[in-house]
């Protein structure tokens, strides 16, 4: 691991431990992706296939000139291997944009933006399953970044358990 990078994940890790990193953002439940569990990551794959390739590529490679607007202003879809930067999101910010698109996300409806909303076409699950196995293919350098912006890093830093109820609590009343 290079110097600088050693150098981010410092700072990373700061940031984290003062809770100013990964959040419950959005809808006030702090989601989890579980790239792990090769059960969660193969059902995420067909989800890919069927909801995501078409957009982000067979092989999470994205389109070409995906950091550079068209015409009308919009982004074309970024790659989500290692050579994009969905890696530098949290899992929670991740799975938030997914789900109810990156205009609501950021607070700004006039977000130029293809990115569908899939709330209503995915539930949480698939979408924790989708992002699962994107987040399985990464290298370890990138999975150890996300894991310092999630602060689940396995270097001792935790991640802080939100006091907000969880989406089975709020399922439940």
């Amino acid at each position: 691991m290079s110097l600088r990078t050693k150098a981010v994940f410092a700072v990373l890790a700061m940031l984290v431990a003062g809770g100013e990193l990964a959040s419950e953002g959005t809808d006030g439940v702090r989601m989890s992706l579980t790239p792990d569990n090769l059960v969660v990551v193969q059902a995420g794959e067909e989800v890919y296939k069927a909801q995501c390739a078409s957009c982000h590529g067979a092989h999470l490679e994205g389109q070409p000139e995906w950091r550079t607007r068209d015409a009308n202003g919009y982004l074309p879809a970024p790659p989500h291997d290692a050579t994009g930067h969905t890696w530098h999101h949290a899992d929670d910010l991740l799975f938030e944009i997914t789900k109810y698109g990156p205009a609501v996300v950021i607070n700004d409806q006039s977000y130029k933006t293809l990115m569908p909303r899939f709330e209503g076409v995915l539930t949480d699950k698939e979408i924790v399953a989708v992002l699962s196995f994107i987040k399985n293919t990464w290298p370890e350098e990138q999975r150890n970044w996300q894991d310092q912006v999630n602060g689940t890093a396995v270097n001792g830093i935790k991640e802080v358990p939100a006091e907000k109820p969880s989406l089975l609590e709020k399922l439940l009343k």
